[in-house]
């Protein structure tokens, strides 16, 4: 494609320069043709904006424009009409005062561009934009959220849900125009966040007050508005649209991982950087707070799929700030499936955790001993049934952790000969090698080979640390053939695979890899 290149106007390579003559319609975009011949397709929203003899920037070459391709639109009219502009953008700050005292935020720009890299919001423009109830109507004029969702100021996270399902559902029986069903959604997706929900309840009392942009940006934004002298910074005076990053994924959630409150229930997964918050609308338990004593016992999953889009805050850490960037679940795009059985598995935990408490001396007692030595399974049944616990306890849960995936325990359950508790380690003695697992998160799996004494193996394990293994103090990793740590990694399928290969087994590189 031919394209005017003014680098020495913008002083930015690459970046092209285009009077536009006529925009015109095809199929889902439009067509801006410049006055030199070239075209390019942009989304019929934007040319929305665009009129006769404005002058379009864009880095070159470029066919057809999306969402998070910058393009700057300079008004050339004798009209006094505000310019655009459209980029994809980071992290927005959190609001300060600039030197007049208003509030604003800056976000950054993402990516090489035609030379501007931030973009300045005041506050009363995300107000307007993400706050407002009816965009077309004058701020007095508005209705509230709470309003558009028939819900009283003091609504809680379950009863907002309940709501805004019966408001779609009254708004698409209807036939409503689909702005209301949007309208309906930001308010359910501001007031469903207890940060956003706090914001805007202060606007309410003070449309002065601070605005948060929701969720800390991270997505493409179209604005109305000028560009500073040097040609660095964008001051924005409108928001014109905003399309958050964000996939539609399924994961599965293991319930001992979520945090349980008294009106809501987070689940956080740090290797994922993902996170999710159920109100007891979304995942249908009777939940309480005590959950969080005996959740580490349940091991039901639930299939959620959702809508993620990215979200990210600043934390100081050594002196240095640094950016931490997670998906967050969109309140209103969350679909939860539980196990057939859930009530069964919840009571059996309870129960579980029931006993711990009923026979809390006794296990005490046996934690003792295994602080000193390993324990075969068979005899620690034993010595459990000696001091009064039932024979159908399954011992090893005295060292579970909550955050420990099943899975691994699971796997190397079924190649064990023999399974021995130490301290808060499992010991497998397998056929052809020995494996020690902490049932803990961000522990590795230990890989031994076969000795020759399991005794003698057991009694000099039962002398030192993990520490002394790796450093190979007194020649202790030698001596007990260690071998090699195998990661627990993202996806416990890919530990599998290594453990397989280490083993020698066979491996299904098709299970392994999903």
């Amino acid at each position: 494609m031919d394209v005017d290149f003014q680098v020495k106007e913008d002083k930015t390579p690459n970046v092209a320069v285009g009077t536009l003559v006529r925009t015109s319609a095809e199929g889902t975009r439009a067509r801006c043709v410049f006055a030199n011949g070239t075209t390019i397709l942009v989304s019929k929203f934007l040319a929305y904006f665009i009129r006769p003899g404005d002058e379009l920037r864009f880095l070159a070459p470029l066919e057809t424009a999306d969402a998070s391709t910058q393009i700057y639109i300079r008004s050339t009219s004798e009209e006094r009409r505000r310019d655009a502009f459209q980029a994809e953008i980071g992290y927005v700050a959190q609001p300060q005062k600039d030197k007049q005292g208003n509030l604003f935020v800056s976000a950054e720009v993402v990516g090489v561009g035609i030379g501007i890299r931030t973009i300045y919001l005041p506050c009363e423009a995300l107000r307007d934009y993400f706050y407002a109830g009816n965009r077309r109507r004058a701020r007095d004029r508005q209705p509230s959220f709470y309003e558009l969702l028939r819900v009283n100021a003091n609504a809680t996270p379950t009863e907002l849900r309940l709501a805004f399902r019966l408001r779609v559902l009254e708004l698409r029986e209807g036939q409503a125009p689909a702005g209301e069903i949007r309208a309906a959604e930001r308010a359910f997706n501001i007031l469903a966040s207890p940060e956003l929900r706090a914001c805007y309840d202060a606007l309410l009392n003070d449309p002065a007050s601070p605005a948060l942009f929701p969720y800390g940006g991270f997505g493409s934004l179209l604005v109305m508005g000028d560009r500073s002298r040097d040609g660095t910074t964008f001051y924005a005076s409108r928001i014109l649209a905003f399309l958050p990053a964000q996939t539609i994924a399924q994961v599965r959630v293991s319930l001992r991982k979520c945090n349980f409150y008294r009106d809501r229930a987070i689940y956080r997964d740090a290797r994922r950087k993902s996170e999710i918050v159920f109100d007891q609308c979304a995942l249908p338990l009777a939940w309480d707070p005590s959950w969080n004593q005996w959740k580490h016992l349940l091991g039901a999953k639930a299939m959620v799929e959702a809508a993620f889009i990215q979200s990210g805050k600043y934390q100081r850490r050594a002196d240095t700030w640094h950016l931490l960037r997670w998906q967050t679940a969109l309140p209103s795009r969350i679909g939860v499936t539980l196990p057939a059985n859930i009530a069964e598995q919840v009571n059996e935990a309870r129960h579980t955790h029931h006993r711990f408490g009923q026979f809390a001396d006794a296990l005490d007692r046996v934690r003792t001993r295994l602080e000193s030595a390993p324990i075969e399974r068979a005899e620690l049944r034993k010595l459990c049934a000696e001091l009064g616990i039932p024979g159908d306890f399954d011992v090893a849960l005295i060292t579970w952790k909550a955050d420990y995936e099943a899975f691994y325990y699971r796997q190397l359950c079924k190649r064990t000969r023999r399974l021995y508790l130490f301290r808060s380690e499992y010991i497998f003695d397998l056929e052809t090698a020995v494996i020690v697992e902490i049932p803990q998160l961000g522990h590795a799996t230990y890989l031994f080979s076969k000795p020759a004494s399991m005794t003698e193996f057991l009694t000099l394990y039962a002398r030192g640390t993990r520490e002394d293994i790796l450093q190979n103090r007194g020649n202790v990793a030698e001596r007990l053939g260690f071998l090699s740590r195998i990661i627990h990694r993202v996806k416990p399928q890919a530990w599998l695979k290594e453990v397989k290969l280490r083993l020698g087994e066979a491996v299904d590189y098709v299970e392994a890899s999903e």
